[in-house]
C-alpha cells in the first residue's frame, strides 16, 4: 500500500541536514533523473520579492482565470495542508496525485541529499508538466537567484514585488545585496514587471536587467496606481483602468494590485480580467477576518483577524491597515520565529495597539520564546504580557474588552496553526 502524502513528506525532511541550503545543484540532478519536467511547463510567470508575492500571484491568477485560462500555481509555505502549495489548472492537487508525484520523486532521488523544499518543488514541477494548462505561476520560496524555482530557462514573464530587509542570514545584510538575489530571476530578453521599490533596490534590478537586455515595466515609470475616492486607478501606455478597491484588505494591496494589473496587461488581458484580479482574489492569512469556527465563537462579540506578515515591511503594512480601519480597541496576539526582526516588525504597530499578548508558536522548534516577544514589545512602547496559547489570550482579552479588535500576527506558521485550530 502506498503511504499517504504526510508520511512521504516526513521522510523527505530527513534527506538533508539543513532546512535551507541555497544552491541549484541538487535540483538539476533530480530534475535530470525525472526527465526535465521544468522544460515542459505551460508558459511560466515567475514571481520574486520580499512582501506581496502571494497576494500578487493570487490576483494574477484571478485575472487569468476570469479570462478563461487554466492556471497552475505554486506557493509556499502552506498554512493548513501541504496541498495548498500546488494548484493544478485551478484546483488544489488531490491527495492521490500528490502522493504519486511525491513518491516518484522520493524513489528517483534514491536517498541522495536534497532539501525538503527542493524535492517538493520537483514534485510540483512534475505535476505541472503532466497536467495541461495555459499558464504556470511560480512563486519563489526564498531569494531568487538560487531558489529551487529558478530552474526555468525562459519564463514568459518575471515579476519582482517590493524588496525589503528579511532573511539576512541567507540573502545578505543590505538592501542592494538582497535585491541582487531577488533580481536573480531575471532572464535574458524576458520582460519583468517591477513593483514600487526603494531606490537602492531598483538600481540593482535595473543594472542586472540592462546586462540581460530584459525589458523592465516599472512602477512610477511605465505604470502608476493610485487610490482615489476609495477606488483603484491604474494607468499605463494602454490607458486608464478605474476599478473597485481590492478585495484583499489593507492600503498596501493597492500596490500589489497595481503589480498584478501590470502583469495582466503585459499578457494581453482585457478590463474584465483586470477587474476580476482585484475583486475576486482570495489569499488566506493576509489581514483575513475570521468569521466562523471555535476561536471565533470563543471571541464572542470581538473581531478576530489573522495575518502572517513577519518582517518590518509587513509590520508597516499592518500598521497602515489598522490606521485605515474604523477606530477600535486593538489587541495583538503575537508569535514569531527567532530568525525575524521582531523590533522592526513591532515598531510601526505601537501607535495602534492597546495590548500585546505574546505566545510561543506551538510545535515550532524555531519559535521566539513568548518572554522574548513580550520584552521586545515593551521596548517598542507596547504594553505586553505573555499567554500560554492564542485561545487563552482571546479569553483574557474578551473578558476585559468584549468588543475589541483582536489581531493574531507575526508568523505564517502561527497563522497556519490558527486556521487548523479554527477549522
Amino acid at each position: 500500500m502506498t503511504p499517504g502524502s504526510d508520511a512521504i513528506l516526513a521522510r523527505m525532511m530527513a534527506l538533508h541536514p539543513k532546512i535551507i541550503d541555497l544552491t541549484l545543484d541538487r535540483m538539476w540532478r533530480l530534475l535530470a533523473r525525472l526527465g526535465h519536467p521544468e522544460r515542459d511547463l505551460p508558459p511560466v510567470i515567475h514571481i520574486a520579492g520580499t512582501n506581496g508575492k502571494g497576494s500578487t500571484q493570487a490576483m494574477i491568477r484571478a485575472g487569468l482565470e476570469q479570462a478563461g485560462h487554466r492556471v497552475h500555481a505554486y506557493t509556499s509555505p502552506h498554512l493548513a495542508r501541504f496541498h495548498e502549495r500546488i494548484r493544478l489548472a485551478g484546483t488544489l492537487i488531490s491527495e492521490d496525485h500528490l502522493t504519486a508525484v511525491l513518491d516518484e520523486c522520493h524513489a528517483v532521488n534514491d536517498a541522495a541529499p536534497i532539501t525538503y523544499f527542493e524535492i517538493t518543488t520537483c514534485a510540483a514541477l512534475l505535476a505541472f508538466a503532466r497536467t495541461p494548462a495555459d499558464y504556470t505561476l511560480l512563486e519563489v520560496g526564498l531569494g531568487g537567484r538560487l531558489d529551487a524555482t529558478n530552474v526555468v530557462e525562459k519564463p514568459l514573464l518575471t515579476v519582482i514585488t517590493p524588496v525589503s530587509i528579511d532573511h539576512q542570514q541567507y540573502l545578505g545584510d543590505t538592501l542592494p545585496e538582497i535585491a541582487g538575489e531577488k533580481g536573480g530571476i531575471l532572464k535574458r530578453a524576458v520582460p519583468c514587471i517591477v513593483a514600487r521599490q526603494e531606490a537602492a533596490a531598483l538600481e540593482v534590478i535595473e543594472a542586472r536587467a540592462a546586462r540581460l537586455s530584459a525589458p523592465l515595466i516599472t512602477h512610477g515609470q511605465h505604470w502608476h496606481v493610485t487610490r482615489e475616492a476609495g477606488r483603484l486607478i491604474f494607468t499605463d501606455d494602454t490607458g486608464l483602468l478605474d476599478l473597485p478597491a481590492p478585495k484583499l484588505p489593507g492600503p498596501h494591496q493597492f500596490d500589489n494590485a497595481g503589480t498584478a494589473l501590470a502583469a495582466l496587461r503585459q499578457l494581453g488581458c482585457d478590463s474584465a480580467a483586470c477587474e476580476a484580479a482585484v475583486t475576486r482574489a482570495h489569499w488566506p492569512a493576509r489581514m483575513q477576518r475570521l468569521k466562523s469556527g471555535p476561536l471565533v465563537d470563543l471571541a464572542g462579540g470581538a473581531e478576530l483577524w489573522l495575518d502572517g506578515g513577519h518582517n518590518p515591511a509587513a509590520g508597516a503594512a499592518l500598521a497602515a491597515t489598522l490606521a485605515a480601519m474604523p477606530q477600535a480597541e486593538t489587541h495583538l496576539i503575537c508569535g514569531m520565529l527567532n530568525t525575524k526582526d521582531i523590533a522592526g516588525f513591532l515598531r510601526p504597530l505601537a501607535p495602534h495597539v492597546t495590548h500585546l499578548y505574546a505566545v510561543d508558536i506551538p510545535d515550532e522548534a524555531n519559535t521566539l520564546p513568548a518572554d522574548t516577544t513580550c520584552a521586545a514589545a515593551v521596548a517598542a512602547q507596547i504594553r505586553a504580557i505573555t499567554a500560554a496559547n492564542p485561545a487563552e489570550a482571546i479569553r483574557r482579552i474578551t473578558s476585559r474588552s468584549p468588543k475589541a479588535r483582536i489581531l493574531i500576527c507575526g508568523s505564517l506558521y502561527l497563522a497556519g496553526r490558527i486556521l487548523r485550530e479554527n477549522g
